[in-house]
């Protein structure tokens, strides 16, 4: 039995999400990368909102402002808390968006729940299919790397983040795409979640295998992804997705890092508008 707070919707293992829900019309829920929260989403949601569509979005859990159980990082109980959170909000006719391990969560409801309610998806800077390099998958990350950075992680994770937004925003000698202030706020709102948490979704986005999840997605699907993309590789996800969606649209953003919510933020909300389509306003 699924209940709730204002703010909060509780599932069935009683973790509070906490939740955002923004303006009326058909849903639209915007599910977050690592490390952050919904506040990532909010100048997607606003405008969403404001063209006539309802946004919601929740804080990971874990992440954010929702509750901090040690376990349940895995994807099938991610993807039964989405689940959980359409049904509090009652959403039908609703867009699934994905942002980078969010695309996971997106994947593993099409296959786990069969699309229930949903009617489009949405993948950006996604880690589908498969982070993990493997004999039949070479273009995947060597799995020491996914360790340097959980050793990385609980020795400093403050220390961590910094060289960590930069390449997530692609701030270099050369360019500065954001602010600093902007990467002093991605830092902080990555340090209020958990460890384990931080820890647990690091290992569930770096070693689960989605491939097989692709075939369940029954609906269009539109793909967006950044060619400079340092933390997810472009060649390694967003391209062999889109060949494995059959409903699937593929966006190159050229020259685009990962943190396209932040750095393209114009282009991601325009695309984002035309695919969802008319709203209510």
């Amino acid at each position: 039995m699924i209940g709730h707070t204002v703010d909060y919707v509780t599932t069935s293992d009683k973790t509070r999400l906490y939740i955002k829900d923004w303006g009326t019309g058909n849903p639209v829920i915007l599910l977050h990368g690592w490390p952050l929260s919904a506040d990532s989403w909010d100048d997607q949601a606003m405008a969403i909102a404001d063209a006539g569509h309802r946004a919601i979005s929740y804080d990971r859990r874990g992440f954010g402002r929702s509750s901090q159980p040690w376990n349940g990082y895995d994807y099938d109980t991610l993807a039964d808390d989405l689940a959980a959170v359409i049904k509090y909000t009652c959403a039908e006719n609703a867009t699934l968006v994905g942002f980078s391990m969010g695309g996971g969560e997106v994947a593993r409801y099409m296959s786990r729940h069969g699309g229930q309610a949903v009617t489009k998806a949405v993948l950006i800077s996604s880690i589908l299919p498969y982070r993990l390099k493997a004999e039949d998958n070479p273009a995947g990350t060597e799995q020491a790397a996914f360790e340097k950075t959980a050793q990385s992680l609980k020795a400093d994770r403050a220390q961590f983040f910094t060289k960590f937004f930069s390449d997530f925003f692609g701030v270099g000698p050369l360019s500065s795409p954001v602010s600093e202030e902007l990467l002093e706020w991605a830092r902080s709102v990555s340090m209020q979640a958990s460890l384990p948490a931080t820890l647990g979704c690091l290992k569930s986005f770096s070693t689960t295998d989605f491939r097989g999840d692709l075939s369940a997605f029954k609906v269009p699907t539109l793909i967006i992804h950044g060619t400079d993309d340092k933390i997810v590789p472009i060649d390694a996800s967003a391209r062999l997705a889109a060949k494995g969606i059959a409903q699937s649209q593929l966006i190159e953003y050229e020259g685009a890092p990962h943190g396209l919510f932040a750095t393209d933020k114009a282009r991601l909300t325009q695309d984002l508008l035309a695919f969802i389509g008319r709203g209510s306003a």
